[in-house]
């Protein structure tokens, strides 16, 4: 069949005038794809508890939304379940959201999921679902139960089995302290982390409680503490019993050694440093006695105490005055109140002085003025004062006084 020019033309608006249909409604759908916003959230879930999965869509032309598993197999497709696991739940679904649950989440469950949207193409987006498995209870160790003071001691803290590694810290009372820290993974992807402390005690840290904290984003002020127990030496005091003041001659003389330690002092002894003690002294345990006291007992006398850490010693320094030394003697004087009082007394004095030359300095110019007034025409002293102010009278008291 012949086709005329006519004809060829027809047949060329025609294929031109659908390509563009098909171009134009290729663009629409283009323009619908891209107005929709497919979106949704990364999860941390604790093993064992409950993960959501929102699927949203912004702009939903009625395209159809499905949630995917990390293995590529459909969870749901629409409000549809085909995949056979009751432990995912259709919590909402709506043109612009599909939501679903998971229950009893376990290690299996970790992976990347997909919420897909049936557009041409079809568009994705990811959740992550993180599983956080939280340690178990830490334990903690040492290396001995009982230390000596200046000596160093090992502690220990484990947290067992938890994903991700668990971070452990210490405090020594209200102080933190730094341990070394080793991280062991384990086969199934699982972590060990065990916290060593290095610590020289005193005995200032007896029954101080030292605790591992651990730090985990499953769990919260998860910890262990112990108590450390630390031997020290004794530590002495010599204590006068009587008399309460001097000691003189004639009268007694009780001492009294207080020990303490950890353990105990199991021995308190009692000696006078460079001579022997007086044979009259009656020592029982911490006390020591000495009656009728004269001035050869004079010396140092030393309480000795012991136990299995060490040894230690206070000193007691005896001087016999005569036997009525002190009697009479002034009484305590307050030498703040006397202070006091005296500084009063100056600001006093002072302030009287100051008044007073104020005052003589106060008459002395006016006895000055009147003496000069007339004098600057006078031929003499005599006539001056004549010619002072005041008259005659005044004039001869004035001149009397000169004279």
């Amino acid at each position: 069949m012949a086709i005329t020019g006519n004809g060829s033309l027809t047949i060329s608006l025609s294929v031109f005038v659908i390509s563009a249909a098909f171009l134009l409604k290729g663009a629409a759908e283009t323009l619908s794809v891209e107005g929709q916003n497919l979106g949704t959230d990364n999860v941390s879930v604790i093993e064992g508890e409950m993960a959501t999965i929102s699927c949203r869509v912004k702009n939903n032309d009625d395209s159809v939304i499905q949630l995917l598993n990390p293995n590529r197999q459909t969870i749901y497709f629409r409000d549809v379940r085909p995949l056979k696991d009751s432990r995912f739940q259709l919590v909402n679904f709506s043109d612009n959201e599909l939501r679903v649950s998971l229950s009893n989440v376990s290690l299996s469950d970790e992976g990347r999921y997909v919420c897909q949207l049936y557009t041409d193409p079809p568009q994705e987006a990811y959740a992550d679902i993180t599983v956080l498995v939280p340690p178990g209870s830490p334990i903690m160790d040492s290396r001995e139960d009982v230390v000596s003071e200046g000596n160093e001691t090992e502690l220990t803290c484990t947290a067992m089995v938890s994903k991700p590694a668990a971070s452990i810290r210490w405090m020594k009372g209200e102080q933190e302290l730094t341990g070394e820290m080793t991280v062991d993974e384990t086969y199934d992807r699982m972590f060990t982390v065990t916290s060593r402390l290095r610590l020289t005690v005193s005995k200032e840290d007896d029954g101080e409680p030292v605790s591992c904290i651990i730090d985990h984003p499953a769990v919260k002020d998860l910890r262990a503490q112990r108590y450390l127990e630390v031997l020290y030496q004794p530590e002495v005091k010599i204590v006068q019993a009587f008399p309460e003041g001097l000691t003189r001659e004639g009268e007694n003389l009780e001492l009294t050694c207080i020990a303490k330690g950890k353990p105990q002092p199991h021995q308190i002894s009692w000696l006078r440093v460079d001579d022997d003690v007086p044979s009259h002294t009656v020592i029982t345990g911490s006390d020591l006695f000495i009656e009728n006291l004269n001035k050869s007992y004079n010396g140092t006398y030393r309480c000795v105490a012991s136990n299995t850490v060490g040894d230690a010693y206070d000193d007691y320094i005896l001087f016999v005055y005569d036997s009525r030394a002190g009697e009479g003697a002034p009484q305590k004087i307050d030498h703040a109140v006397i202070g006091g009082v005296v500084a009063v007394v100056m600001f006093a004095i002072l302030c009287a002085l100051i008044v007073l030359g104020r005052y003589f300095a106060r008459h002395k110019g006016t006895y000055f003025t009147h003496e000069a007034k007339g004098a600057d025409d006078a031929a003499d002293a005599d006539t001056a004062i004549i010619n002072a102010e005041g008259g005659h009278n005044n004039t001869e008291e004035k001149k009397e006084y000169y004279i």
